[in-house]
């Protein structure tokens, strides 16, 4: 299930997307980001659509993932 994000409190989102970033791991690329950055970058994918935060009944858990990753629901049956 898709959560709105204005459906949510903005410290949680940020708490999210913070939670998102140091569950992704380390930057190997040519220029290190820092932390705060990655996570701006994140908050910035939510509000422009880009990215999505989904909630699982079965591991009671949120997760944010790119809306183009996602299985369009009248597909999801297949």
């Amino acid at each position: 299930m898709i959560i709105p994000i204005e459906a949510l409190e903005a410290d949680t989102v940020y708490s999210l997307a913070e939670s998102f970033v140091l569950r992704e791991g380390t930057d190997y690329g040519e220029q290190e980001t820092e932390f705060k950055t990655k996570v701006q970058q994140v908050l910035d994918g939510l509000k422009s659509g880009d990215a999505v935060l989904v909630y699982s009944e079965l591991h009671e858990s949120v997760d944010i993932k790119r809306k183009e990753d996602l299985l369009p629901e009248d597909k999801a049956g297949e």
